[in-house]
């Protein structure tokens, strides 16, 4: 009998336990109120809250508030540090280098089409190269373009003699191509290089400088003409520790799997392009100078990177992989959910 209450208790405690709400400690580089935390992160986190009766939680902690770098993140989660880690893998030079097909220059206008795109070819051709954690998305921004504090970039001539900030390995053969002298660094560097000269400007899209107030740290902008693709994008990924998630009892990994993968990331594009106007506002309404580069003269830009998509295509067979191919079957993922 005595056993039997002891079963019985005890089983009652595991029932309490597994029941008991789940929080995951989640991290990322953006100041509290950017874009991407509160209109992509935090709906998700709400989202997975309400699919659960409240046993998944996000305990989200902004601007590295958990210490390292934005390099480190990508480990921060595979070592389990963190359970979720908001990133670009592009802060770790040269380690995720099928993801950076959509990093090359001049690929799209679209950051819905996109990260659609990303994902798709994240499940055929980079599942191994993101082994150590569970990618939950992939997206990737509105168009790049270029701000500079002194001198408007309106020619490739303009670009000679520029330190300009980029935010991955690809950004910065870019710069390096069109002339200009790259300078590697993630976001949270950016306002404190260019007040103090370190960098004439940098490449960012419209959507965070407005939280980290670069837009009064520049006076020119230098926009494409949007029937070319953008100048650039930037890769990021929503990624969990996957012994947190193996975990998770079945139902609640079933709530994160419902809210991930193609849909999240297509929404998470969906919101990377509408925020692409309100980031521009600030700086318009403070009377910076504006310049869009004509269709031709972008033409001139795209002839002289070109040749950073057969050192990509290189690159891949060299690891043994059908380079050529992979470039083709991106840009025609590109091309379909661009329609």
């Amino acid at each position: 009998m005595k056993a039997a209450v002891f079963i019985a208790a005890l089983l009652a405690a595991t029932a309490v336990r597994a029941n008991e709400p789940i929080t995951l400690k989640v991290h990322h580089f953006w100041p509290p109120g950017a874009m991407p935390p509160t209109q992509i992160l935090a709906p998700w986190c709400d989202k997975i809250a309400a699919d659960s009766g409240n046993r998944l939680r996000c305990q989200v902690y902004p601007a590295m508030q958990l210490g390292g770098t934005p390099a480190q993140l990508i480990d921060q989660v595979k070592d389990g540090v963190v359970d979720i880690a908001f990133t670009l893998p592009g802060y770790t030079a040269g380690r995720f280098p099928i993801m950076e097909v959509f990093e090359l220059p001049f690929m799209t206008n679209s950051a819905e089409a996109a990260s659609r795109a990303a994902w798709d070819f994240y499940g055929k051709y980079a599942v191994k190269e993101f082994a150590a954690v569970k990618p939950l998305m992939f997206a990737t921004h509105d168009e790049g373009y270029l701000h500079t504090r002194d001198k408007q970039i309106k020619t490739l001539a303009d670009f000679k003699g520029l330190k300009l900030r980029a935010p991955t390995r690809q950004t910065n053969k870019l710069l390096a191509s069109l002339g200009a002298s790259p300078v590697g660094m993630p976001l949270p560097a950016v306002a404190d290089a260019v007040s103090k000269g370190t960098i004439d400007g940098f490449a960012l899209p419209w959507e965070v400088i407005p939280s980290v107030k670069l837009h009064e740290m520049v006076k020119f902008h230098t926009e494409t003409d949007p029937s070319r693709p953008a100048l650039y994008s930037a890769v990021f990924v929503l990624a969990m520790n996957p012994a947190k998630y193996d975990s998770l009892p079945a139902d609640l990994k079933a709530v994160i799997d419902k809210n991930s993968g193609a849909a999240l990331s297509q929404a998470a594009g969906r919101t990377w392009d509408a925020s692409q106007a309100p980031g521009r506002k600030p700086a318009v309404d403070r009377g910076n100078v504006f310049y869009t580069v004509p269709a031709a003269e972008v033409d001139n830009w795209i002839k002289a990177s070109h040749p950073l998509y057969d050192d990509w295509a290189a690159d891949m067979d060299k690891r043994g992989l059908p380079g050529k191919q992979m470039l083709a079957e991106a840009q025609a993922l590109l091309a379909k959910y661009k329609k």
